[in-house]
C-alpha cells in the first residue's frame, strides 16, 4: 500500500495486487487518514467487479459523515450501476477535480 500526501488530500494506492488485503489494511488504518480527503486508486486492478467496488460503501459513508470527499478511482465498472453514495471515477484528475469542488461546495455551505 502506498500512502501519498498532498496538502489536505491522501491518495492511497495497492501495490501488492491483492484486493481483500488492501481494503483489510484501509478499513485498519482508517482513523489515521479521517481527518483528509481520501482517493483510493485502484486503477491497477483490471479486473474489479461492481461488488469490489461496493465494499469501500461503508467507509465511504463514515468518511463524508466527517465532512470529508472520499473518492475512488477505477476503469471498466459501469458507472451507471454504482451507488449514488460512492464517488467513482475512471482517473487522478478526475478525482482530484471531485474533492476540489466538493472543498469549494462545503466552503459555501452546501
Amino acid at each position: 500500500m502506498k500512502v501519498d500526501q498532498k496538502s489536505h488530500t491522501i491518495t492511497i494506492k495497492d501495490t501488492q495486487g491483492d484486493f481483500t488485503g488492501f481494503l483489510m489494511k484501509v478499513t485498519h488504518q482508517f482513523k489515521t487518514f479521517e481527518n483528509y480527503n481520501i482517493i483510493i486508486d485502484l486503477q491497477q486492478h483490471n479486473e474489479l467487479s461492481l461488488s469490489h467496488v461496493k465494499e469501500f460503501l461503508p467507509l465511504s459513508k463514515q468518511h463524508k459523515k466527517t465532512k470529508k470527499s472520499f473518492v475512488i478511482v477505477v476503469s471498466g465498472v459501469d458507472y451507471n450501476a454504482i451507488p449514488a453514495k460512492l464517488t467513482v471515477v475512471p482517473s487522478l484528475l478526475e478525482a482530484r477535480d471531485i474533492i476540489e469542488m466538493e472543498e469549494i461546495e462545503r466552503d459555501l455551505g452546501f
